[in-house]
């Protein structure tokens, strides 16, 4: 009898606190997934700097990627966003939406583009990571719930 207690005691325990570790780790993962986005815009800013070429930043909704290419044939890298992560909007938004992957240009010794890269979870939390023109930087910014 005592034992059915305790096993009774350890259910509720831990019925009561599943759902709030899941919501803690979907955070976590969200927050993983702006800070690679954030290092993804960072490595294609440097790299066009460093080896003096453009690099391609694409950003596809409907596949859920960011790619970064280079003019050598070679050169392509797509970013794996955590289990659960999703590319929701790209910043600026185009006047007339489309399906086709959105396309910024990273030139050497230029301005970096404008971009802003919305991500969300299963559960509707959303991060947008934007590269500030002005100063080069990445900013993940969190945008209040609607």
């Amino acid at each position: 009898m005592e034992m059915m207690v305790v096993l009774a005691i350890i259910g509720l325990i831990v019925g009561l606190s599943f759902p709030s570790t899941i919501a803690g780790m979907e955070k976590l993962r969200l927050a993983a997934g702006a800070r690679s986005v954030a290092a993804f815009m960072n490595v294609a800013a440097n790299r066009a700097e460093r080896r003096q070429q453009a690099i391609e930043l694409s950003i596809s909704v409907k596949e859920n990627t960011v790619t970064m290419r280079s003019p050598d044939a070679a050169f392509v890298k797509t970013l794996a966003l955590p289990p659960g992560i999703a590319v929701q909007a790209v910043w600026p938004a185009l006047e007339e939406p489309s399906d086709e992957p959105r396309r910024f240009l990273f030139q050497p010794g230029g301005v970096p583009p404008r971009i802003g890269i919305e991500i969300a979870n299963r559960r509707g939390a959303r991060r947008i990571v934007r590269l500030n023109p002005i100063t080069g930087v990445t900013e993940i910014e969190q945008p209040e719930s609607p």
